[in-house]
């Protein structure tokens, strides 16, 4: 699988490039899948945060940038429409965008649904997250972070990748790079602070920076 892990979606030309070179074709010729999930298990979130994702009416652009055809995969009805239903589906999509929301309820239902064990077997399609989508990638979130309680009790998400994602960076006061640090010293694991105009792009095992704004790197 490759990875297009962004902060607030695909917000500038320099991350809507990576996303076509991540395809091998134009966005109006790829098949989307969009998961809103993660939206249902934030405060923040809902019924209307939802509608506002799939239909492109967020100011976080995904579903709204032209793809060939765009279907909605909600993971928590997975589980009662059976393996042999919904898992061609998603292995005929070129691109899973997945919403933001809290990162560790979308973790549960990635498990819960079956999702998180087709991952490896996904070798051609293209995770295109935001916020949440992009974190539930990671090894863990952080504390600061945590909303929905999981039941572990932990802040552990899926580890796909070796590092872990501050989003939102600059956004909102609590979003500060001093905040970052606090965090990336309480992650004790190689790390990234994002901004709203970056993404970090993972193909073949490289790992590359996008940005039209600010980022830093915590080394573990």
């Amino acid at each position: 699988m490759r990875l297009l892990l962004t902060s607030a979606g695909v917000t500038n030309p320099s991350i809507r490039d990576a996303l076509v070179d991540l395809l091998g074709r134009p966005i109006a010729d790829s098949s989307a899948l969009c998961i809103p999930t993660a939206t249902y298990g934030s405060r923040y979130g809902g019924p209307a945060s939802a509608w506002n994702f799939i239909t492109g009416q967020s100011p976080l652009p995904m579903c709204d940038l032209g793809w060939k055809s765009l279907g909605v995969l909600e993971l928590t009805a997975l589980p009662s429409v059976g393996e042999q239903r919904w898992v061609p589906w998603v292995r005929e999509a070129d691109v899973l965008l997945v919403g933001g929301g809290d990162a560790l309820y979308l973790c549960h239902w990635m498990r819960q649904s079956g999702l998180a064990d087709l991952l490896p077997s996904l070798q051609d399609t293209v995770w295109v997250g935001l916020s949440a989508g992009s974190m539930v990638m990671t090894p863990r979130i952080g504390d600061d972070f945590v909303g929905w309680t999981s039941p572990d009790g932990g802040d552990g998400t899926l580890g796909v990748v070796d590092f872990s994602i501050f989003p939102h960076l600059g956004l909102v006061p609590e979003n500060t790079m001093a905040a970052a640090e606090k965090w990336a010293a309480e992650i004790a694991g190689p790390a990234y602070a994002i901004d709203d105009q970056t993404a970090i792009k993972v193909a073949g095992g490289t790992v590359e920076i996008v940005s039209e704004g600010h980022w830093r790197p915590f080394p573990s």
